[in-house]
């Protein structure tokens, strides 16, 4: 069973970069896409980013497109997002979830993942 762990979160200012990283353990994690979701207070969960399985396909939501990239690296079971030009609004609880197997094409729907990591926290102040 492949777990997951975010890390990298913290405080940064508007304008700011992050780095955020997905590890895997226990399992097979090449074979699965990966996302990455966020969920800000009182709101719901908000698709950010996914790759497939062997990075060949990526997909972003619109309010991330051009400033955040996802990427993948196989042999250290980990994917990792990438966050420029950092907006307060991108303060959220970041969380990855493991995808289909083996498929090329991606989903946005929350309903196509499973086995949510934990979250790490991302607050960009103003």
């Amino acid at each position: 069973q492949v777990q997951l762990v975010e890390s990298g979160g913290g405080l940064v200012q508007a304008g700011g970069s992050l780095r955020l990283s997905c590890a895997a353990s226990g399992g097979v994690f090449s074979m699965y896409a990966v996302g990455w979701f966020r969920q800000a207070p009182g709101k719901e969960r908000e698709f950010v980013s996914a790759i497939s399985w062997n990075g060949g396909s990526t997909i972003y939501g619109d309010s991330v497109k051009g400033r955040f990239t996802i990427s993948r690296n196989n042999f250290e079971d980990t994917v990792n997002l990438q966050m420029n030009m950092l907006k307060p609004e991108d303060t959220a609880v970041y969380s990855c979830a493991l995808g289909p197997q083996y498929r090329s094409y991606l989903l946005d729907s929350e309903s196509d993942f499973h086995s949510w990591g934990q979250g790490t926290q991302v607050i960009v102040s103003s």
